[in-house]
């Protein structure tokens, strides 16, 4: 799948949808909104020798309601493997806007391909429907027992195709086992599917699975079918997790006819994303994700400022236990009284902690956590206290028209709002709050001071891997603005820096010296 941060005409506005499209072709360019430049936003996977592909991989795209975003899908036959999509045979292409396949009936557009004078170059399929923040990812495996021999000269080359099905009764293809070569008894290697992929968060939507037979031509055999949901996947390996494969020509002409095999759930799993190796969450063993070197490596400098080493510490995104109430705004030690955690090894303590009971879910709101640092904030004005707010995220932010007005309203009180931003994702949304050449606005109001520093951590991360090095750099860069952000607080309010206490004997001898 794509990821919309390689689209640059949507850099300063907040996705509102996500929007997965099903094509049957191998190219998907978006066009920039400013120059018209025509940019490559993915690829599908090369399916070989049929003129009927139907393709596992999809692009997920960033909807807006209110922007015309223009589409352009060309379709190849791959000669060699070469990535240069000029080396490669042009079968047509065709144009559209998301909004096109949106408002389609049933989110399902059929488009007739051109580009080739004099020849028709055929029909594309796209259909688009809006994802659901489940972040989950399944792992399971299965088997096969006593499947139909399909093949002359051996038995059958039997692999699984996965549908997800569809509000108007059509289905979508989510996954492809491998195939295993001549047997009627395969046992399929485990795989991986994020759960929306496989039902969109519905976990009663119907899962359809098709048992084939590879052939070398693309003319693969039809064994049978079987429907199942995730729901009862879920429940794992028993004996309502054994279907019978079904192939209903055979069912009909054969009077005797039971079926065509079983197929037999072995194991199924469920993680989070936090636990997944490709999430930005994953806890491995053997070093701090980017989340956790962000904190460490800010936290241990700013706590040093700290008199009580006391740190109020807030998740945003995340649905809690134990009803799945979603909050954008919820304490990582779990407690609503105190959310208090004792240094920054007890902050990293509750970010851990919590990725074990939240399941995160979006969508990712600032202005909550914003507002409630500004409320304390509101509270003591007199320059006895200031504070600073470190963010964490990895650059989708939802509810950015909010997260403008807290940082105006904010920007009166004596805080700072630390951002860093982790992963590969395009931060453009991040440096429009950090107010360096044009201060932040909001319903006409200009903020009072810059206090937003953004910055994002992947121009931080030493090549050489060296951790220690890369949260140096980090916390270097960072923090920079933070003391003139406070003198200008100061200032503003006529705050003069407090007398000196007075000097002990032995501070004496170190001024003398």
């Amino acid at each position: 799948m794509a990821s919309i941060g390689e689209f640059d005409p949507l850099n300063t506005r907040v996705p509102a949808t996500k929007i997965e499209v099903t094509v049957s072709l191998v190219v998907l360019y978006i066009q920039a909104v400013g120059t018209k430049e025509w940019r490559e936003f993915g690829r599908t996977e090369v399916i070989d020798n049929t003129r009927n592909p139907d393709f596992v991989r999809k692009f997920v795209l960033d909807f807006f309601f209110e922007e015309k975003q223009n589409l352009r899908f060309d379709v190849y036959n791959v000669d060699s493997r070469s990535c240069n999509i000029s080396k490669h045979d042009f079968l047509g292409q065709t144009f559209c806007t998301l909004g096109e396949i949106i408002g389609s009936r049933g989110g399902r557009l059929e488009k007739t391909l051109s580009g080739i004078p004099g020849k028709k170059c055929g029909i594309i399929i796209l259909t688009a429907e809006e994802l659901s923040n489940c972040r989950d990812i399944a792992t399971m495996q299965l088997c096969a027992n006593k499947l139909d021999k399909k093949d002359f000269f051996g038995k059958s080359d039997p692999f699984l195709v996965f549908y997800r099905s569809n509000e108007d009764g059509t289905f979508t293809i989510c996954h492809k086992t491998e195939v295993i070569k001549n047997t009627l008894n395969p046992v399929w290697q485990p795989f991986t599917i994020p759960v929306r992929a496989l039902c969109n968060g519905d976990y009663d939507r119907t899962v359809k699975v098709d048992v084939y037979d590879w052939d070398r031509d693309g003319s693969h055999d039809f064994i049978g079918e079987f429907t199942t949901s995730y729901r009862e996947l879920s429940r794992g390996q028993n004996q309502f997790n054994v279907y019978e494969v079904l192939n209903p020509k055979k069912k009909g002409k054969k009077k005797k006819y039971i079926n065509s095999g079983t197929v037999t759930l072995l194991s199924f799993k469920v993680e989070s994303e936090y636990t997944f190796p490709t999430s930005l969450h994953y806890m491995s063993p053997y070093q701090m994700n980017a989340y956790a070197m962000a904190l460490k490596a800010v936290g241990e400098i700013i706590q040093d400022y700290d008199s009580d080493k006391l740190f109020p510490a807030y998740g945003f995104g995340a649905k809690l236990p134990p009803d799945g109430k979603i909050s954008h705004a919820f304490p990582l030690n779990g407690d609503s009284d105190n959310s208090n955690c004792v240094g920054i090894e007890g902050v990293l303590e509750a970010y851990f902690q919590s990725l074990r009971t939240v399941q995160l879910y979006g969508p990712t709101n600032f202005a909550p956590v914003i507002n409630k640092v500004a409320n304390c904030a509101a509270e003591i004005t007199d320059g006895s206290q200031y504070f600073v707010l470190l963010m964490i995220t990895d650059g989708v932010i939802s509810d950015m028209v909010q997260t403008k007005e807290a940082v105006v309203n904010a920007a009166s009180l004596p805080m700072s709002i630390i951002i860093v931003g982790v992963g590969p994702a395009e931060f453009d949304a991040m440096e429009e709050l950090d107010g360096d050449e044009v201060r932040v606005s909001s319903r006409g109001r200009l903020a009072e001071r810059d206090i937003v520093q953004f910055v994002p951590f992947r121009d931080y991360i030493d090549r050489s891997g060296n951790q220690v090095l890369s949260m140096a750099r980090l916390a270097k860069d960072v923090l920079a603005e933070i003391p003139d952000q406070v003198v200008s607080f100061m200032k503003s309010r006529g705050i003069e820096p407090r007398p000196a206490l007075s000097s002990s004997p032995l501070a004496e001898v170190h001024q003398h010296m």
